[in-house]
């Protein structure tokens, strides 16, 4: 496990890497890695590329409720919007990290398959980058839910705890016209499937477009 005074400057570094990659763009996205202290977590509503470590969130580890065990000095920020959805997977999956991901691939992989914003699934098979995720292989059929989206973050906790029950097998669930959550036992689990997915994700929608895939469902 990071040791809890590495976890603020291991997160602001990977919001920096997150944004070169477009996932956490225009403030959207997040983060949290668990420590001995609790749940350390960026932010809500500011830009992701420029926290610094003295602006994470440290909550309470019981998972019970949002508790907040050591605030920021600047008292201007709010704790993510994420925190009910980064909880879920703390809680029912024994998460040691998640992460959300605004990738406009994921975006993209979720209309394909959810044309309407509908509940759906992402569907993929036969691809390499498959065998990034837990207990996949390339030959595998993968499938991620998609949930539909709400107006608040928070309004989504539900159905995603719901898309998580019904999909032990994956560490993600897609959010029609939003982007994608993303955990793991470890914060590095946690990055590497989330980039695999994106990959995935990228990859499908590429296929689609040159027309070299069948239908989507």
């Amino acid at each position: 496990m990071t040791p809890d005074a590495d976890i603020p400057s291991l997160i602001c570094e990977l919001c920096r890497q997150f944004y070169d990659l477009g996932w956490v763009s225009g403030t959207g996205g997040g983060i949290s890695i668990k420590g001995e202290a609790g749940i350390f977590m960026a932010p809500s509503g500011v830009q992701k590329e420029r926290i610094a470590p003295a602006d994470v969130f440290v909550l309470s580890g019981e998972l019970s409720a949002c508790s907040v065990v050591t605030a920021p000095a600047n008292a201007a920020l709010k704790v993510s919007e994420c925190q009910p959805l980064f909880f879920n997977a703390f809680r029912t999956r024994g998460a040691g990290a998640v992460l959300h991901s605004h990738s406009v691939w994921a975006v993209l992989a979720a209309r394909l398959f959810s044309p309407r914003g509908e509940p759906s699934e992402f569907v993929t098979s036969g691809l390499e980058m498959q065998k990034g995720l837990r207990g996949k292989g390339c030959f595998d059929t993968v499938r991620i839910p998609i949930i539909a989206n709400t107006a608040r973050e928070a309004q989504l906790t539900e159905s995603m705890a719901a898309a998580m029950e019904t999909h032990p097998d994956v560490d993600a669930v897609l959010v029609a016209g939003h982007g994608v959550y993303v955990w793991g036992d470890t914060w590095v689990k946690a990055k590497t499937q989330a980039e695999c997915l994106d990959y995935l994700f990228r990859a499908t929608v590429e296929l689609h477009r040159l027309g070299l895939a069948g239908d989507p469902s």
